[in-house]
């Protein structure tokens, strides 16, 4: 006997037509996508090495960049589907995989002598598209951390950043459309069709206009997210100290990049300290992540410098030889990096960790009052205080074995 289900709004519905509803936004859905994303970008490689585009900066970060972009937001996207956040995170992969494996794609073709592929002119026009990841980045950020739109501040700014990626994707169609129709065309080095990188007048203005936006835009995403940090507390707290913990890293990875090359890989910082921040897993680590990360870079930084100078002390000043002011000077650093990095760590919890610091002199208050006691219960009260004010547990209590008589 078939049986029926009644909907919200009261219309029945057979079992047939319930099962059969597959819902756009889906674990399965983020599957798929993350699937497609991670099989561009690994088609990326060898597509740019045939093409004679393989670099470090070209082809290797943006793979690197989509794929953990695509894990963060396929594991967002399935445990909370409702949360934009891991679609965006999606899209961005997306987007990003899509300015380098469809470029590599057309060289084949117009530059390489690869005759007849398929698809190509479709290639030529998608390839541009990739910038428009540059307007969804601030999105996920935007939402940060649940996906809600909380006030009309907030909407107001992503209706801003929606338009400007649309205007940013009507010009970039706009320039390279001839690519789909155009009895002949021709690419520039980035598989890209050559009029979309030689605009001129009206459009190059709008193109200045629309960047100009997009990073006014992006000061009022941080912006917000600075004011909502002051304000808030408790986990919601945590999970603004991870995301611009995380945004931090990637900044300082953009702009050290161009000396230093892998620090590119610094980017990565962003989607994961997002996917810790939404799902809120190992919130509280958070505190203890900051404090050693600065601590070991002060703390290298110490040691580069002291290392250097007593090189330069051993053979200019002491005119030792050079392999014996080396060792002289490595011994002298290895018997500084305990004593620098005890006084570092804690100069650094006392700041930014403040919670593990309490705790420690909590527990040193103690130990100095235990020399002295004598008195069983006054012991018992006082470790109990202890342990309450050191790491706050729900419940405490103390169980001390009664003397055996005999």
């Amino acid at each position: 006997m078939a049986s029926t289900n009644r909907a919200k709004d009261g219309r029945v519905t057979g079992p047939t037509e319930v099962t059969r509803r597959v819902r756009l936004a889906s674990p399965t859905t983020a599957l798929g996508v993350g699937v497609l994303t991670l099989l561009l970008a690994l088609a990326s490689v060898p597509l740019a090495v045939l093409a004679h585009q393989f670099s470090g900066s070209n082809t290797v970060a943006p793979a690197v960049f989509a794929l953990m972009f695509t894990f963060v937001g396929v594991v967002i996207a399935r445990r909370q589907p409702r949360n934009p956040i891991g679609w965006l995170l999606l899209a961005i992969a997306l987007t990003l995989v899509d300015g380098t494996a469809p470029g590599s794609y057309a060289l084949l073709a117009y530059r390489e002598g690869y005759h007849g592929l398929p698809l190509v002119r479709l290639a030529v026009f998608v390839a541009p598209i990739g910038a428009v990841f540059l307007v969804l980045l601030p999105l996920p950020i935007l939402l940060f951390p649940d996906g809600r739109l909380s006030s009309s501040g907030l909407r107001r700014t992503l209706v801003a950043g929606l338009v400007l990626g649309a205007a940013l994707l009507a010009l970039v169609i706009s320039q390279d459309f001839p690519a789909l129709f155009a009895r002949h065309i021709h690419v520039d080095s980035s598989g890209e069709l050559a009029a979309v990188n030689q605009s001129r007048g009206l459009v190059a203005t709008l193109y200045g206009v629309v960047w100009l936006l997009l990073g006014v835009f992006c000061l009022a995403v941080v912006t917000r997210q600075v004011l909502a940090y002051r304000r808030s507390t408790g986990v919601r707290r945590q999970q603004l100290k991870w995301l611009m913990s995380g945004g931090a890293v990637a900044l300082i990875g953009l702009i050290v990049s161009p000396v230093a090359g892998v620090a590119f890989v610094a980017v990565i910082a962003l989607p994961i300290s997002i996917g810790v921040g939404v799902l809120r897993y190992r919130l509280y680590e958070i505190d203890r992540l900051i404090s050693r990360t600065l601590s070991y870079a002060i703390l290298t930084a110490l040691l580069v410098g002291t290392f250097i100078g007593l090189v330069a002390l051993t053979t200019n000043t002491l005119a030792l030889s050079g392999r014996v002011g080396v060792a002289a000077s490595t011994l002298a650093a290895a018997a500084l990096f305990n004593p620098l990095r005890k006084r570092i760590q804690r100069l650094v919890d006392r700041r930014f960790n403040r919670a593990r610091y309490d705790a420690e002199g909590t527990v040193a208050a103690f130990t100095a009052r235990l020399r002295d006691a004598v008195e069983i219960d006054a012991i018992r009260a006082d470790l109990l205080d202890a342990v309450n004010r050191a790491v706050q547990p729900t419940h405490a209590s103390v169980w001390i074995k009664p003397h055996a008589r005999g």
